[in-house]
């Protein structure tokens, strides 16, 4: 049955911003997760968790691993029974993988109990998703979708899910201003589940709800908590700034806007950058400090500059506020002026939008900044230049029927008139400021009465998911009851135990003993296996020796005194090399190759019309990174020579492969095409087969003895090349220590 695999990323901040960035981050970390049936939550075990950068482990009893990563490396889960899943890594949080169809063993009754669950909270999370889709629109229905998210979860819902109902519906109270409400769903949510998300929502909401220290106290400890997204960090030292400057901590707020900064410029998280540039200049700008104000402020509208045209109208607001505090009205009304020309280019539907959550009407209103540039010019006596301004104030306001700026408007082109002395204009101006006041007074009670009419429903609602909260409580309660009522058993029984206990206890004792018994005797045995080792090592160097020192005599015997040199200098290095491991238990196969080599070249030397050799090692193994026994190919390799080979009539081959099975596992061919096993050994003399029996013997026993200490290391099998019994093939698979 194909299983499909659904990653859920338990990752605690997911915006936009910071996912664009995040992979930026260098340095490893752990990463945690596991691995378990989607229906019922089985662990899965075995199942091989690796990186693009070469780490790996697998899932252990309870299908959890942990790995060491870096944001941005590619998380792979692998097993025969699975699809493959790729997934780049984010941040540092639990990454937890829930395979379909998988139940592990259970019965019929539990599968439907997990599928029942599974489908609750996929209507949990189809609630929340509704909610914030209803989010800036209307309240009320994005209340009530959180209400039924926490409904799908029953009584005894899981604490993560319910938290984080309770997070989206702080996160819509705050939205629209409700923040003492907000606040109270933070705090239910961080009881029901631990979160750094979580917390600087709340710390965010004390801030807006003016409760400076509370947010402090909140925020301050996350400072030190590693693994944070990027995003997340700049949230929290953001928050920290704001917090310490209403508190008028002007230094501590600048220090952590600049935190902020840095790690939002090393992301290039270009929204944070403004923000921070342009709160790093209203720290300045209360300080007095003109010059390094105005040159943060330049920072975040060059910034501006880059991302939208309302983000750059709403700093461009901002610093001609600076200038107006600072009397600088040239400027002031230049800067306003050019406000007006970029809003002409925007449709008007830019001009009334929400950027980034803010409400930027009050800002970036073609009315709005008219009304300004005519206080500026008022301000310096202007009055000619001030009325056009006022009047196009008014004409707009009247057409976006935004009576607040056309009331002022109105009152203040009124006042104008009057320093002028006209006064018919005045008065005339006047009675429009008051029947605007009049139509502004029916629109507030309108709201008032909407407000009120709303405010009851909020309280409904809230009433609602409180009881789902006490339920959730009483679910518990009664949970808590049920333990206590165990324990008062339990404290009944307490005479019967301990003899339970004594019996419990002797049997460890005699448990422990047997254990004592059991390494005692596995240290002996590993004592005699090393003993064993040393032993046989000792008998495989001087048959080494003899059969090579017979090859030299044979040069002797020809009289073919240049080769008997030539053959003797290259076999003093290899015996060095031979000598100097002959101590080891293993050594780098790449060095063991290297040693073969010379010895098959000295052999080739002496039987150069009997074969030809070929050493083949696949590039892509690392055979740095694997080991094995010294001289444990040689003797097979010289098997292949004297008695498969050398008896050849016609010239033959020598064949040595290396090939990678298995990450953890090399296969090492040794292949000739001599005269067969069966009839070499039809052609021995009995003391050859004697020789035989002592260096094949004590390669075995070798290896024996090294599989039973390293579990299984080296396994070795030797089978006929060809049908008819001629060649011989012996496959050594060898795996990583």
């Amino acid at each position: 049955m194909t299983r499909n695999i659904y990653i859920l990323l338990l990752i605690l901040f997911t915006s936009l911003g910071s996912l664009a960035q995040v992979g930026n981050a260098q340095g490893q970390m752990q990463i945690k997760g596991s691995v378990k049936g989607k229906e019922n939550y089985a662990p899965i075990s075995g199942v091989r968790v690796s990186t693009d950068k070469g780490a790996f482990t697998t899932t252990n009893a309870l299908g959890e691993f942990i790995i060491r990563a870096s944001i941005g490396d590619i998380l792979m889960v692998e097993s025969p029974e699975l699809e493959t899943v790729r997934y780049r890594i984010k941040s540092g949080e639990d990454v937890d993988v829930l395979v379909e169809g998988y139940y592990g063993g259970v019965s019929k009754k539990q599968k439907r109990e997990s599928i029942s669950s599974r489908s609750s909270l996929a209507d949990h999370q189809r609630f929340l998703d509704s909610a914030n889709a209803y989010k800036k629109t209307d309240l009320e229905k994005s209340i009530d979708f959180i209400a039924r998210s926490m409904e799908s979860l029953g009584s005894s819902g899981n604490k993560n899910e319910f938290s984080a109902s309770l997070r989206t519906l702080g996160e819509i109270y705050m939205f629209h201003e409700q923040y003492d409400l907000a606040i109270t769903n933070f705090k239910d949510a961080l009881a029901a589940q631990e979160s750094n998300k979580t917390k600087i929502l709340l710390g965010r909401a004390y801030v807006l709800n003016k409760n400076y220290e509370s947010a402090i106290s909140i925020l301050e400890p996350l400072v030190t908590v590693r693994n944070m997204v990027p995003y997340q960090r700049i949230e929290l030292f953001e928050a920290l700034g704001d917090a310490n400057k209403e508190l008028g901590k002007l230094k501590d707020a600048q220090g952590y806007y600049q935190q902020g900064l840095v790690i939002a410029e090393k992301n290039q998280i270009s929204p944070k950058e403004i923000d921070l540039n342009s709160k790093i200049a209203d720290v300045f700008a209360s300080e007095d400090r003109v010059i390094e104000a105005e040159g943060f402020y330049q920072n975040s509208l060059s910034l501006s500059k880059e991302v939208a045209p309302e983000r750059l109208i709403q700093e461009s607001e901002k610093v001609a506020d600076f200038y107006n505090q600072k009397s600088r009205y040239d400027d002031e009304i230049q800067l306003r002026k050019r406000n007006l020309d970029e809003l002409k280019q925007m449709p008007r539907s830019s001009v009334a939008s929400r950027a980034q959550g803010i409400n930027t009407r009050d800002t970036i209103t073609s009315q709005r900044i008219n009304y300004k540039i005519a206080n500026a010019y008022i301000a310096q006596d202007k009055l000619e230049e001030a009325i056009p301004y006022l009047e196009k104030s008014i004409v707009e306001a009247d057409k976006d029927d935004d009576l607040v700026v056309q009331k002022d408007a109105t009152r203040k082109l009124s006042e104008v008139y009057g320093y002028k002395g006209d006064y018919g204009k005045a008065l005339e101006s006047y009675q429009d400021y008051v029947a605007v006041v009049d139509s502004l007074y029916v629109r507030k009670e309108q709201e008032i009465s909407r407000a009120a009419r709303f405010n009851r429903e909020i309280a409904n609602t809230q009433n609602r998911i409180s009881s789902l909260e006490q339920e959730r409580e009483l679910s518990q309660s009664k949970y808590s009851l049920a333990v206590t009522e165990q324990q008062l058993y339990e404290e009944t029984s307490k005479r019967q135990k301990w003899i339970i206990y004594s019996l419990i206890f002797g049997i460890a004792l005699m448990a422990l003993t047997a254990f004592l018994y059991y390494r005692s005797n596995r240290q002996q045995k590993l004592a005699n296996n090393l003993l064993a080792l040393k032993s046989l090592r000792t008998q495989m160097n001087p048959h080494f020796i003899f059969n090579a020192l017979n090859s030299v005599n044979n040069y002797i015997a020809k009289s073919d005194e240049r080769s008997a040199n030539r053959f003797l200098s290259e076999f003093s290095v290899l015996m060095r090399s031979v000598l100097e491991n002959s101590e080891e238990d293993f050594i780098p196969l790449a060095k063991e190759l290297e040693l073969l080599e010379l010895y098959i070249k000295l052999e080739h030397s002496r039987f150069s019309d009997k074969f030809d050799y070929e050493i083949d090692v696949d590039k892509k193994i690392d055979v740095d990174a694997f080991q094995i026994p010294p001289m444990l190919l040689q003797p097979y390799i010289e098997n292949a020579i004297w008695h498969g080979l050398r008896y050849k009539e016609e010239k033959g081959s020598l064949k040595i492969k290396v090939r990678q099975i298995t990450e953890d596992m090399l296969e090492i061919c040794i292949e000739d095409d001599g005269i067969g096993r069966k009839m070499s050994a039809e052609l021995k003399t009995a003391n050859q087969k004697k020789q035989k029996s002592k260096g094949m013997g004590n390669i075995k026993k070798r290896i024996q003895i090294l599989n039973d200490m390293y579990k299984n290391k080296v396994d070795v099998s030797i089978a006929d090349l060809n049908s008819d019994q001629t060649g011989t093939r012996v496959s050594l698979k060898l795996k990583k220590q």
